[in-house]
């Protein structure tokens, strides 16, 4: 397999050894035994085709490899049908040996819900064994019945027929004595059903056939730990209500079938030996971290956790091995490992030993900085020495002078000593060797420093310094140079208490920003540059050429702060349509000369004009008129004047005295036009479409109410005398030709 956890791979190995015998499948199966150890049906599979073969000692040595970590009930009914087979011929001792086998078999896995079989089997077995005397008929139903009345109180897929057979036995057995056993487990009968049929819905959200894989964060994979997780916690219920030793068996069985399948997740390895130290079984806890490190051996979580399990119950050496096999291999050594080692040992053995490992490791290539400041702060904090934390700290600079987390470290060692002069000189000291790049914290921290501890004039000088050394970083630029008000912010704030209100501080941020970006480029070239652009580009599209086109970016320069203060409802003040034209300034991007809205539109096409006379009015900000009328300026429609022939064109008298009904969104003539207006957009868009008529050939609606809308509309328009387009006399004019 070229992945190791290939699993379409490993299911056609799988399917290949089935056909193959049994001295060439053995190398197939145990590589994928190997890489999913936890697989049942892989290890059945494996041990029936040496059963086939009549190979008993090769089956016996795997059902000892694999029984005790794959609880799965087909694998352990192929183990049963091994020992049936095998003891069939040995009289009593075979028959005691079978017997042993089902007890052990309904010991492990008897709580799955899937083992109905297995009881049902077990009886029917119990009761086929030959008596030969009356005492012998007596045990032998002494011990059916004590079978049958486990059986009944498990909820598994057979708990109702184990019942009805358990009735059938004991009223066949005795009619008298039946009455009184079964009304006494009838109760515990009902509980188990019970209990089946709400754990029948967790387990049904389990996938058994999954191969246990290293998580990858696939779906199927992270639904199937969450159903594994349900069922645990469904199980931790203790539902039945049964004593804590069952229950706790049950819980047991859980987590061992889940690990089967999630056999390469650490937390679920962490919270069952966690539970079983919570429940007092903690060599069980050790047992199953054991298991845990044998199967994520790389899993520095799980050996940390063991550890700390030892040590809480006094067993210091197995601890120490544990951290002693996280630095046996220098190559794969954290530092880490080295702080936690160091901690262990000053907890276990005391200050010396933890000061001669770290003396000894302290020139490694895995000691890093952080081994430094973890064992000065264990002499600070826990041995109360400040002068060997000192030391040590002085020993790191001369290796790790340029790293800005050490020297802040060893800031925060001089504030708690209340060392002023030696932070200001380690600073000075540090800033000097740093790059300007990676200096931006240590100035941050230097500059809070002077504003909580120094006077005016420091505070002044160190944000000026501060300012020089980052002004050709990416943290400052040039005009960062200058005196802002958040400096005056900065120094007279103290933890979370501003000399300004949230909203001064957006304000200010938000303004900073634009500074920063107003600069970047000049608004008239980007103007034209990018209507060119766009020009191209859409030309070059239409016409269908093959030669590459410039991608148009945003500009960047022209973009607004999101303010979400506005206030519901508010918006900019409404402007007539001529004034808006009448203040245009329109760029032309041929000539580079500024052209007069007259002009524009007497150059304009008809169908542009009745665009831009039918405009509404807008609420909120008012879109760039400049930029959309330079676009359209260039755009020739070839098409669209077929659709207007027979609109007839405004003049410029009509553009700029519009009707200020027209301008109300409310009023009934705006609605009017802004139907026809629609109507007309996308019968422009869908002129191939023999179906669709204009809009000055539909006929009237019926709807009553839009009639007397438009009769009010004809009203309106009749009382004002206006004769501008898009009026209410144009549009009812318009509907009357039409319904003509």
């Amino acid at each position: 397999m070229s992945d190791k956890y290939n699993v379409e791979a490993a299911e056609k190995l799988a399917k290949e050894a089935l056909y193959l015998p049994v001295s060439a499948a053995v190398p197939i199966y145990e590589q994928l035994v190997l890489t999913y150890p936890t697989t049942a049906k892989f290890w059945k599979q494996y041990v029936e085709a040496h059963m086939v073969q009549n190979n008993n000692d090769e089956s016996k040595q795997l059902f000892s490899r694999c029984l005790l970590d794959c609880l799965q009930i087909s694998l352990w009914r192929c183990y049963i049908r091994f020992i049936r087979k095998e003891n069939a011929n040995k009289g009593i001792e075979g028959q005691e040996e079978t017997k042993k086998a089902y007890d052990f078999m309904l010991n492990r896995v008897g709580e799955d819900i899937a083992a109905g079989p297995v009881w049902i089997e077990y009886i029917a077995f119990l009761k086929s064994l030959p008596v030969h005397s009356p005492q012998e008929e007596s045990q032998r139903m002494i011990a059916v019945r004590k079978v049958y009345q486990k059986a009944i109180v498990t909820p598994t897929h057979h708990v109702e027929q184990l019942w009805r057979d358990y009735e059938n036995f004991e009223n066949t057995v005795s009619r008298q004595l039946a009455k009184g056993l079964l009304s006494e487990y009838q109760p515990k009968f009902n509980s188990a059903r019970a209990v089946y049929r709400e754990r029948k819905k967790y387990v049904d959200e389990i996938d058994w056939n999954m191969l246990a894989v290293p998580p990858s964060g696939a779906n199927k994979e992270e639904l199937q730990w969450v159903a594994w997780k349900r069922l645990l916690a469904f199980e931790k219920q203790n539902p039945q209500r049964v004593d804590n030793t069952f229950a706790n068996k049950r819980i047991v069985l859980t987590y061992d079938q889940c690990l089967m399948y999630l056999y390469h997740y650490p937390d679920i390895w962490y919270d069952y030996a966690t539970w079983l130290a919570k429940s007092g079984s903690v060599d069980s806890a050790i047992k199953v971290f054991h298991r845990a490190l044998k199967a994520l051996p790389d899993s520095e979580m799980l050996r940390y956790a063991y550890a700390e399990l030892e040590e809480s119950r006094g067993s210091i050496q197995p601890a120490k091995k544990t951290y002693e096999g996280l630095l046996k291999d220098p190559a794969n050594t954290t530092a880490l490992s080295h702080i936690q080692f160091i901690r262990f040992l000053r907890r276990t053995e005391g200050v010396e030993a933890a000061r001669r490992y770290f003396l000894a490791v302290r020139d490694s290539p895995s000691c890093t900085y952080q081994v430094y400041v973890a064992y000065a702060m264990v002499a600070f904090c826990l041995d109360k020495d400040a002068k060997v934390a000192h030391n040590v700290f002085e020993l790191g600079l001369k290796h790790f002078m340029q790293e800005p987390g050490y020297i802040l470290e060893y800031v925060d060692f001089l504030s708690r000593l209340n060392d002023d002069r030696n932070i200001r000189a380690l600073f000075e000291r540090a800033l000097s060797a740093l790059p300007p790049e990676k200096s931006v914290e240590v100035w941050k921290r230097f500059t809070q420093f002077e504003q909580t501890y120094g006077d005016l004039a420091s505070m002044l000088k160190v944000e000026q310094r501060r300012k020089e050394a980052l002004s050709g970083t990416g943290e400052e630029s040039a005009s960062a140079l200058e005196s802002s008000l958040q400096e005056v912010v900065s120094r007279n704030s103290f933890m979370d208490l501003r000399p300004c209100s949230s909203n001064d501080l957006d304000n200010l941020v938000r303004q900073e920003w634009l500074s920063k970006n107003i600069k970047k480029k000049n608004e008239k070239n980007s103007l034209s540059n990018g209507a060119a652009q766009t020009y191209k580009a859409s030309s070059g599209l239409a016409t269908g050429s093959n030669q590459s086109t410039k991608v148009i970016y945003p500009d960047t320069s022209r973009m607004m702060v999101y303010d979400p203060r506005q206030k519901p409802g508010a918006s900019a003040p409404e402007v007539s349509n001529s004034a808006t034209l009448s203040s245009l300034t329109v760029p032309s991007i041929v000539g580079g000369t500024s052209n007069s809205p007259n002009d524009i539109l007497r150059a304009a096409s008809p169908a542009l004009a009745s665009f831009i006379a039918s405009l509404p009015a807008v609420e909120g900000p008012t879109p760039d008129v400049d930029f959309v009328l330079s676009i359209c300026k260039q755009w020739k429609p070839g098409t669209i004047s077929k659709q207007t022939q027979g609109v007839a064109t405004p003049s410029l008298s009509d553009i700029s005295g519009l009707n200020k009904s027209h301008l109300v969104p409310n009023s009934s003539a705006y609605k009017l036009t802004r139907d026809r207006q629609t109507g007309k957009r996308k019968h422009f868009d869908r002129q191939d479409d023999n179906d669709v008529v204009s809009v000055q050939s539909q006929p009237l609606p019926k709807d009553v109410f839009k009639l007397r809308q438009m009769r009010k509309g004809r009203a309106t328009g009749s009382q004002t005398g206006s004769a501008s387009y898009g009026s209410a006399s144009a549009s009812s004019g318009d509907l009357s030709a039409s319904s003509g």
